[in-house]
């Protein structure tokens, strides 16, 4: 069965006392995380090293970077390598989420040298792709996803891509006062993983872990999650109140 995953994305919030408390509140509820379970923290760089102290005796509890820089090296003031990350024991990073895409310009092909530089160090990229409301409502949807994974992913091997989460993001309905459904979820997470098939065959594709990332809730968390090709969610909002992301958890198949 596929890994399934609860990432928090943290985002620019909380200070680093309002952190740590909230990482103790999750890790001290009854969860019952199973064998093929994952609760990921992607926290800001100031707090990753205290994050991974705080999991690093619970199973199934891992630390995320929220980005990274698409440059080995270097004179390149004010960014974190993938090698930096790796040398405190990170275990995933944030490629490509839309925030990043869309506020600081990250195009496919950075993308796709950031997620190099990942593997490369061992790293567990969680790759976000998703269309805003212009592309939805002109029915672009599934041919723009689909370039998304082309240019960015498509340059690996089988073995590589086997390394990797994707974060499939409806960016139509996040805080737009729209709301996607539950088979609008299911029906882009099979093209996706049908584009996955057509490139790498249907044994490598069903392997692969895609989260869903709009606006996934406590009290949507467990519907969402039945569906076939689900596979958990990447949390926003939610993931900064412990006892909603503790209920999200709980809702992994």
């Amino acid at each position: 069965m596929r890994k399934q995953i609860a990432a928090a994305n943290w985002k620019m919030n909380l200070t680093y006392q309002q952190g740590a408390a909230l990482l103790q509140s999750v890790l001290a509820a009854d969860i019952s995380l199973k064998e093929n379970h994952a609760a990921v923290f992607a926290v800001p760089f100031p707090y990753l090293e205290m994050a991974i102290d705080t999991v690093q005796h619970k199973k199934n509890y891992s630390i995320s970077a929220q980005n990274c820089s698409d440059k080995k090296s270097g004179a390149y003031t004010g960014e974190v390598s993938a090698e930096m990350l790796r040398s405190i024991g990170l275990s995933y990073c944030l490629v490509g989420h839309s925030e990043r895409r869309e506020y600081f310009g990250e195009t496919n092909p950075v993308l796709a040298e950031k997620l190099n530089l990942c593997l490369a160090n061992g790293i567990t990229p969680i790759f976000c792709c998703g269309e805003a409301l212009k592309t939805r409502e002109q029915n672009q949807q599934d041919s723009f996803v689909e370039q998304q994974l082309r240019e960015s992913l498509f340059h690996m091997s089988a073995d590589d891509l086997l390394k990797i989460v994707i974060a499939y993001e409806p960016i139509w309905a996040i805080g737009t006062g729209k709301t996607a459904s539950t088979e609008q979820a299911q029906e882009m997470h099979a093209h996706i993983r049908s584009v996955l098939i057509n490139q790498y065959g249907k044994s490598i594709a069903e392997q692969i872990s895609i989260l869903y990332g709009g606006s996934v809730k406590a009290n949507n968390s467990r519907e969402i999650f039945t569906s076939k090709d689900v596979d958990g969610g990447l949390v926003g909002g939610a993931s900064l109140i412990a006892a909603e992301f503790i209920e999200i958890i709980k809702s992994l198949k």
